[in-house]
């Protein structure tokens, strides 16, 4: 119980709140912190070798060849329902695939068939960077949403397991054991409230936060009005999303040889896939190293990241290095499958019509938050 007087308790409370108006400048952050940097800004350094690698095999899109059962490996523009379709079902959610322009009745009619759980996601089926990722709880907006988007959306159930990271997988295909070459766990968008200030003040003076306010203001979920009880956390954004205010963290050191036999076990079962990202959910390290109580919530292909290398105490140098170091396996893999015959490299065409696809892609996700 709080026995100040109520004089000097709501002065403390006004010089607090007057204190907390300090304002944060997003551009001195994005410049300040390498994390936020555009691709070209990060990438620019890397483009010299990534043509030298071009050299070398004698295409400008050998990557392709990386993993033959994916659409162009996974570079851009993969169907994230194709990849589903290669993962045991054990491994992944309930996933339902709701084509464009379909109408409210039928959407809704759809989703009641498939007898989800609410909460859902619902998220684009070609995606980029969290762009159009909701959880939603009411059939409702739901429907409404996918209706609006007139994008194709897969409606996915929640998975409730509290622990996400996204694990870089890779496997030479002339060796018979895959590695894992980098782990990085997520910390989700979640504010700690004082009694005080509202859920938009506490997100306004978080650096990772506060980048991300105009994207989480079209949020209906999101009450930024709210004022928390001292101590109560609310998680803002349910989901690992870098671009969506999720801090990355360097988890490389929880790789022992039970948990990479484990992912190992479950990537031989992905038809054709040798190199890539797996963003998953599970309950505990020690049942992740079992391969149990664990969700792949996707398959990321060789247009995969080693997002290790965004934690905060690492390094644009750190990062130059993990870039180049996974371009070579990238580079291994695709030139061993190319000369083996189990994949191909895009022609030139295929691989221009790849990124006119992916820009025209990137311009209708925009309109989705």
């Amino acid at each position: 119980m709080n026995t100040q007087p109520l004089h000097l308790n709501l002065k403390s409370r006004l010089l607090k709140k007057t204190v907390f108006k300090k304002k944060l400048n997003p551009f001195l952050i994005k410049l300040l912190n390498w994390e936020y940097w555009s691709f070209n800004a990060i990438y620019a350094p890397i483009f010299f070798y990534w043509f030298y690698l071009c050299a070398k095999a004698r295409s400008l899109f050998f990557f392709s060849a990386a993993n033959p059962s994916i659409e162009y490996g996974g570079f851009l523009c993969e169907s994230k329902s194709d990849i589903y379709k290669l993962i045991p079902q054990a491994y992944y959610p309930k996933t339902l695939l709701i084509p464009v322009n379909y109408t409210a009745d039928v959407v809704e009619q759809l989703i009641k068939n498939a007898n989800f759980n609410f909460p859902v996601i619902v998220k684009p089926n070609i995606g980029a960077k969290g762009k159009g990722v909701r959880k939603i709880a009411d059939m409702k907006e739901v429907v409404d949403y996918i209706v609006a988007s007139k994008f194709p959306m897969l409606v996915q159930n929640f998975v409730e397991y509290k622990n996400e990271v996204g694990i870089f997988y890779y496997r030479y295909p002339w060796e018979k054991d895959g590695k894992v070459s980098g782990i990085v766990e997520k910390e989700f968008l979640t504010i700690t409230g004082d009694g005080i200030h509202t859920v938009e003040e506490l997100i306004m003076q978080n650096e990772r936060y506060v980048l991300q306010l105009n994207a989480l203001k079209k949020m209906n979920e999101v009450n930024f009005k709210e004022v928390l009880p001292e101590g109560v956390k609310k998680m803002v954004v349910p989901f690992g999303n870098h671009a969506r205010g999720a801090k990355f963290i360097d988890a490389s050191y929880q790789i022992t040889p039970a948990l990479e036999n484990a992912i190992d076990n479950i990537c031989k079962q992905i038809d054709g896939f040798y190199y890539g990202r797996l963003d998953i959910k599970f309950d505990s390290w020690e049942q992740l190293e079992q391969g149990k109580n664990l969700s792949i919530i996707e398959v990321n292909g060789s247009g995969s990241e080693p997002t290790h290398m965004y934690d905060p105490k690492h390094s644009i140098f750190f990062a130059w290095k993990e870039i180049i170091k996974h371009l070579d396996i990238l580079w291994r893999i695709s030139n061993w499958n190319k000369k083996n015959s189990k994949g191909n490299y895009l022609s030139f065409r295929d691989g221009t019509n790849m990124f006119k696809k992916n820009a025209a892609i990137n311009n209708k996700l925009d309109s989705l938050i």
